[in-house]
């Protein structure tokens, strides 16, 4: 006898096999790393500062490991001397890889894993303060990326001017009037960003320690709040027997991407060599990231 309850049966498991899955919370990886004159110019090219110590085979291996280590799904990079350079540590089949267009041998870029949708803005080429000077500033690379369930969030990868890591930025110093002046530039592009609505940040190398009373920060955030991860903390990489160092290197998340933070993330890879000459073959700053959980 055929039991009354199988066809009803039959019925809600075939409704839930074609019911389509219950969303995944999407968790994604920023980084951002200034790799130290990445480039594949010989020693002694006359665009090399003289006494730069360029890598070998063995060097570049170890950096590649490193980049695979770190795990990311979107890398800001500093200092970048073009996208063959790039590709060396981050296999153009798996990443996009996008940087300034400018001819400076220091470029900011992105490296973002290849099934995130990457839309390249124009370069926020204000920020370069001396362009088409020998030593020029860095312009900013500006990329949007959309996930799969439909978030979007604007990147700003920078490398601002060197030597006023914490000294008044009203102190009359020309670096600091050059910071100043690169502040005001960020705040302008965040304050746009804030008015838009959107999840955006601003990470990279800022050669600048930031506490909550300093006047860079301030600059910014009175233009749109932002979260800064590395808040209150230091930083281990090659740290010595006095122990870590203020940050110079931020992940700065305004707009939604403020409540995207996972609480605890934020993290450094140190490098496991100590050598003499370690430094030169890796690179004075280390990858520095968080996770995201983009809505």
């Amino acid at each position: 006898m055929r039991h009354p309850i199988l066809p009803t049966l039959l019925l809600c498991l075939a409704l839930l096999a074609a019911a389509p899955a219950a969303a995944q919370p999407v968790e994604a990886k920023l980084a951002t790393w200034n790799i130290a004159w990445l480039t594949l110019k010989p020693a002694g090219h006359p665009d090399l500062p003289q006494n730069l110590r360029t890598r070998a085979p063995e060097d570049w291996r170890l950096l590649r490991a490193y980049a695979d280590r770190l795990a990311a799904d979107i890398v800001a990079l500093q200092e970048i001397d073009g996208e063959d350079a790039a590709a060396r540590l981050f296999d153009p089949a798996a990443w996009t890889l996008h940087l300034t267009d400018e001819r400076d041998i220091q470029r900011p870029g992105f490296a973002i894993r290849r099934g995130l949708r990457v839309t390249r803005n124009p370069d926020l080429a204000s920020l370069d303060l001396r362009a088409g000077a020998r030593r020029s500033l860095r312009r900013g690379a500006d990329v949007t990326v959309e996930w799969p369930n439909g978030a979007r969030l604007r990147l700003l990868s920078v490398h601002l001017n060197a030597g006023c890591r914490d000294e008044p930025l009203t102190g009359g110093e020309q670096d600091c009037d050059s910071l100043t002046r690169q502040a005001e530039i960020l705040a302008r592009w965040a304050e746009a960003r804030q008015r838009e609505g959107i999840a955006f940040a601003i990470l990279g190398d800022f050669n600048r320690r930031m506490d909550e009373r300093d006047g860079f920060l301030r600059m910014l955030e009175a233009a749109a709040p932002l979260a800064r991860p590395t808040a209150g903390l230091s930083s281990p990489c090659w740290a010595d027997a006095r122990g870590g160092r203020p940050f110079v290197d931020h992940l700065l998340l305004g707009g939604p991407a403020r409540e995207w933070l996972v609480p605890g993330s934020l993290s450094v890879l140190v490098y496991a060599e100590r050598g003499r000459g370690d430094r030169e073959r890796l690179s004075d700053h280390c990858p520095v990231s968080l996770r995201l959980r983009p809505s």
